[in-house]
């Protein structure tokens, strides 16, 4: 493939970075690429057995620590970042996601979706953003299928109407782009450079197809579809390693060139995934849901 590839990624020896999911797919080549070119890699995952297993297979200068973290938990989000101390973060990948499950409750009572590639992250970086460096990064992976998302404020946990797991995976990716906006708003309001920035992987042969509880939907995506139409994971890794290392602007949304797959490049998003009075409302609601709040962050010295 053309253009960026791992090579281009800095040498971030004496870096820490949070790679969430990173047992499989994307989060694996993500966090395979960050421990080769020297980063210290923790492995942010709900099962520590897979998790040390991922750690097995990665090369490099860098080292692997694995912690456990489950998304779908408001009380494991709080006590990774507990435990968590005050070390700095470099760079927070929100890499873990579900992607269209039967209807399925987290601990929180939240519709699994949005509790997990939302709300979870949402948590779980408030609670360490005071531990990212002051040239720090949190990049949030979206996907393409935010463009039919829509943030129904009205039932956003799916509890009165009829259950529509496309429609509630494209809300929470909506959603991962509402927030990456909001937040780097706030950021550059509190005068910080940590960097909000997403990114999305095409379409990237792994794992999260084959959780459908539906025989026909796994064959067709997971099988056929991951065969003759996806990129392999580790192309599928780029753009978030792009957003995460590269010189870009907050708030910038990378995915592969052409769309599905290809070297990655910015993106472009839906209109409501711009729109800043529901990204602003988004952002007070996910709080008062996760009981966190946008912390204070330490502003950039005037030059």
């Amino acid at each position: 493939m053309s253009g960026f590839t791992i090579a281009d990624i800095p040498d971030l020896t004496g870096h820490t970075a949070v790679v969430t999911g990173a047992n499989s797919g994307v989060g694996l080549e993500t966090a395979k690429a960050l421990t080769a070119r020297g980063a210290r890699v923790i492995i942010a995952v709900r099962d520590e057995a897979k998790g040390h297993t991922a750690a097995a297979v990665m090369q490099g200068p860098g080292t692997t620590e694995v912690r456990p973290l489950d998304l779908a938990s408001l009380d494991s989000v709080r006590a990774f970042a507990k435990a968590w101390g005050g070390e700095p973060i470099d760079l927070l990948i929100n890499n873990a996601g579900v992607m269209i499950p039967p209807l399925t409750r987290t601990r929180d009572g939240f519709e699994l979706q949005l509790g997990t590639n939302h709300l979870g992250h949402f948590a779980l970086t408030n609670l360490l953003l005071p531990q990212i460096t002051g040239t720090g990064r949190v990049v949030t992976l979206s996907s393409g299928a935010h463009r039919f998302g829509r943030i129904d404020f009205d039932d956003l946990n799916w509890e009165h109407k009829k259950y529509r797991r496309w429609r509630a995976y494209g809300q929470s990716k909506l959603a991962n782009l509402l927030f990456t906006r909001e937040l780097q708003r706030r950021l550059t309001e509190a005068g910080s450079s940590i960097l909000s920035m997403a990114a999305h992987p095409g379409y990237a042969a792994t794992n999260l197809q084959s959780h459908s509880d539906s025989k026909v939907m796994e064959v067709a995506m997971g099988t056929l579809g991951n065969r003759l139409l996806a990129q392999d994971a580790a192309s599928g890794a780029l753009p978030s390693l792009y957003a995460a290392t590269q010189d870009l602007p907050g708030d910038t949304f990378v995915g592969p060139k052409n769309g599905m797959r290809g070297t990655p490049a910015p993106s472009s998003r839906s209109r409501a995934a711009t729109d800043e009075a529901t990204a602003r409302r988004l952002w007070q609601v996910s709080e008062t849901l996760t009981a966190t709040r946008f912390p204070e962050v330490n502003a950039d010295p005037p030059a």
